[in-house]
């Protein structure tokens, strides 16, 4: 009896091996040989030469990464920057750039192109939060993290609308 799933994590790694090699060799997709993908991500393989996906990126399950659409008869390149980390069912739409180290939200749908170091989120995606800093697979950096949180604690207490004080009420 396995006490724990992490033993068999060695299989998981030696199957999205497989998949990365063969989405690689077989269709010609340009994914950087260190990206991570869950078994379940989907990419186009109608215009498979115009996905890129770039160094150290995790593509979550059941993302797909668009390079085509047959209804305007169009095909263009997609872009995934380093670092970067692609949301659980997001879409991301052909002919769009995701900047190095960004995160894309779960179920977002990506149709426009996004500045490095962003957060986006939403359908369709809106850019939540800009000069992120993100380690590899876009994990986001513990002390970046924790000066936000204090930079946001700080001002807390200064933030008000419009100059209005608390309390008052406005016509």
């Amino acid at each position: 009896m396995i006490k724990s799933l992490r033993k068999l994590s060695w299989l998981r790694h030696t199957l999205v091996g497989l998949k990365r090699a063969y989405l690689r060799k077989v269709w010609k997709l340009d994914i950087h040989p260190t990206v991570e993908m869950s078994l379940s991500a989907k990419f186009d393989l109608t215009n498979p030469k115009g996905i890129h996906v770039g160094a150290y990126s995790y593509v979550a399950f059941n993302a797909r990464i668009l390079a085509h659409d047959m209804t305007r008869n169009l095909r263009r390149d997609t872009y995934v920057g380093e670092n970067c980390f692609i949301g659980g069912q997001s879409l991301i739409l052909p002919g769009v750039r995701i900047g190095n180290q960004c995160i894309v939200g779960a179920g977002s749908v990506v149709t426009k192109s996004v500045p490095d170091n962003c957060i986006v989120a939403g359908n369709p995606a809106v850019i939540l939060k800009r000069d992120v800093q993100l380690l590899s697979y876009g994990r986001v950096d513990p002390n970046w993290a924790k000066a936000q949180a204090e930079a946001d604690e700080a001002n807390k207490g200064t933030d008000s609308v419009d100059g209005a004080q608390e309390g008052s009420t406005r016509p």
